[in-house]
């Protein structure tokens, strides 16, 4: 190698004041209470910690991270108030890592998909594109994975439908018809994900004076949709579930039209 070379290779130097700012710069320091909620949720994350396993006591917590007792105390209620973890009072009590229900992971998601898209961060575009992209594939799965009790359940919803009057009612029926379809899909993970983003269109941005015309559609194409579920058609299930997305698009981007206008 040439000297030219060796030089280019290596950096110029710096001032032992530069090189220290740059150091403190590196990595801040986290307070001792959120490193050790964050090395404990690490544990819970990658399995280490399950659902239901108690966590050493408080005095043991302090020995093994080498911290204050109330330093490990601060750090289990940043993981309570997660609902990450729960304590028991009594002999058999104790710190538990929390089972994560459905229902609370859904009802999260939905209270800050209504923050972000109150503030602009999301626009009822982006919420229906994300509806379509969940929904679409979701009427597919169900067609391949439905049973009875599913299609049972979804005629049901469709002849509630019809004899409904009332825009709150209906809209009940509506996301109950959806709701079924993401049950059949047999996909937990479906339903989680796509539940919020329904509910929050249909609460803040679905035109509150909808036609009849418009809800006569919907039946139709709940109709449509519920063929070809039955029929265990999966192609056509899909079709039928963009079909309906994209006719709703101009209802819901109606209405946030006029209420950013306002």
């Amino acid at each position: 190698m040439t000297n030219d070379a060796i030089s280019a290779a290596i950096p110029p130097r710096r001032s032992a004041d530069d090189r220290g700012a740059e150091a403190l710069t590196v990595s801040r320091v986290r307070p001792a209470y959120q490193q050790v909620a964050d090395q404990l949720l690490a544990l819970i994350l990658d399995g280490s910690l399950a659902a239901g396993d108690r966590l050493p006591s408080e005095t043991e917590l302090s020995s093994i991270f080498g911290v204050s007792r109330s330093t490990v105390r601060e750090a289990l209620r940043a993981l309570a108030s997660r609902d990450l973890v729960e304590t028991a009072r009594g002999t058999t009590g104790g710190t538990f890592v929390r089972r994560v229900e459905q229902e609370q992971v859904s009802d999260y998601l939905e209270t800050s998909l209504g923050l972000m898209s109150g503030s602009d961060d999301i626009t009822v575009t982006q919420m229906l594109e994300a509806r379509e992209i969940l929904e679409v594939p979701a009427a597919r799965r169900a067609a391949e994975r439905r049973q009875d009790h599913h299609l049972e359940a979804m005629r049901e919803a469709v002849d509630r439908e019809k004899l409904t009057r009332g825009r709150g009612m209906r809209f009940q029926e509506h996301r109950n018809f959806h709701g079924i379809i993401l049950q059949s899909s047999q996909n937990p993970l479906l339903e989680i994900m796509t539940e919020p983003v329904f509910r929050v269109l249909q609460t803040k941005f679905l035109n509150p004076d909808v036609e009849p015309r418009v809800w006569r559609s919907v039946d139709d194409d709940h109709e449509t949709i519920l063929e070809a579920i039955a029929a265990q058609d999966a192609d056509a299930a899909a079709e039928a579930m963009h079909d309906h997305l994209t006719r709703l698009r101009e209802t819901y981007l109606d209405h946030d039209v006029s209420r950013r206008q306002s």
